[in-house]
């Protein structure tokens, strides 16, 4: 009967298969379980704000990743929802799940970076890249090779050949149900696809530095630096799964380093990748458009219209033609426009037709007075 004691933080009416959910000697199941709580939230707000911002993105390569960030969020928060089937005790439902969904969530997440990358590295070459489509068929295929693979691995050691308790996992009559009969070195046998996975997109996120555009390489960076710290937490909870584990803190601390490993890595998605990938998602792509019509402000009454009319280029070679084309003789007026050459001029005083008039009437009149006297 002291197994049933209830402990201390639990109410009377939780479920033993509940305990480590409000255990307040089992520290780490609180601590892991605010932790994802937290990032289930966070998920969701901004899967809410990556559709929001869809009507702002101005660019047609901005709006093609949205679906492929959409399902990378879907697969986030799934991984911090499977921290809870690692945080309760074990039961059929919960071993199943954890046993099909653990790489289940983790393929979805590392097929669509992946698929992100190839995006990148073709964009971070032409500045032109593939359609949304073909990049969510590409990565709807890579989750199903770990979604088969799973299914039948799932089946095979539970209806076809089942086995019996294992001294690794075996701790109270409720461990040892069938889909929790499975050595820890099988689970990480099984999820050799998601690693492959995980060192290609660390690849393919290296290669896009190699790209000529560098917007691209930003985001590439981030995957880059995801898929590094992703392998760095694999690296440590696959060693304490498999030896530390069984050295120093026995089987119970199975459940804790798997649950850590999904709250550390669903974290690092969250804050290495997604945050930066949605500020690069908003920004204004840079507009290659030239206003020729700001090229001539104010030049004259008489070119004004037509200037606004033919291009600079052609503009520039009439006008000097016309320029080289006027003869230098000194006797002849000179024609205000004569000078014009297509440039821009600062200080350069132009009479009009109107002041040599009017000039050369007051000359008339001066002669006219010159005479009389």
């Amino acid at each position: 009967m002291a197994s049933n004691v209830t402990p201390q933080g639990c109410g009377p009416n939780v479920g033993s298969l509940y305990y480590n959910l409000c255990d307040l000697s089992a520290a780490w199941g609180i601590v892991l379980e605010a932790f994802a709580a937290a990032g289930i939230v966070f998920s969701l707000v901004l899967f809410i704000s990556l559709l929001a911002s869809v009507p702002f993105m101005k660019g047609k390569q901005q709006k093609s990743s949205v679906p492929l960030n959409a399902f990378f969020l879907v697969g986030t928060a799934g991984l911090f929802c499977l921290t809870f089937a690692f945080i309760v005790q074990k039961d059929f439902a919960t071993c199943a799940s954890r046993r099909f969904l653990f790489g289940v969530f983790f393929g979805g997440c590392f097929g669509c970076l992946l698929m992100q990358c190839v995006r990148l590295n073709i964009l971070a070459r032409r500045d032109s890249g593939p359609r949304a489509w073909a990049l969510c068929l590409g990565a709807l295929g890579l989750w199903l090779v770990e979604v088969i693979i799973n299914t039948e691995w799932l089946i095979i050691t539970v209806v076809r050949h089942p086995q019996g308790p294992l001294n690794a996992t075996a701790g109270n009559g409720r461990e040892t149900a069938l889909p929790c009969n499975i050595a820890n070195k099988d689970f990480v046998m099984a999820l050799i696809y998601v690693m492959v996975l995980i060192l290609a997109v660390l690849v393919a996120s290296l290669v896009i530095m190699g790209g000529k555009h560098k917007r691209w390489k930003i985001e590439g960076a981030c995957i880059f630096l995801a898929s590094l710290l992703s392998v760095g937490i694999w690296v440590a909870w696959i060693v304490m799964y498999v030896y530390g584990n069984g050295i120093h803190g026995g089987p119970n601390w199975d459940d804790p380093t798997l649950a850590i490993a999904l709250v550390a890595n669903a974290w690092v998605f969250l804050i290495v990748y997604t945050i930066p990938e949605m500020c690069c998602l908003v920004e204004d792509e840079e507009s290659p458009q030239v206003y020729r019509e700001d090229l001539y402000p104010n030049r004259g009454v008489g070119y004004e219209t037509i200037l606004k009319e033919q291009s600079s280029k052609n503009m520039f070679m009439e006008n000097k033609a016309f320029s080289m084309d006027e003869p230098n003789q000194g006797s002849k007026p000179v024609s205000p426009y004569s000078g014009y050459t297509g440039q821009l001029r600062s200080s350069v005083y132009q009479p009009t037709e109107l002041a040599i008039i009017t000039k050369g009437v007051g000359n008339g009149h001066g002669l006219q007075r010159t005479s009389q006297w």
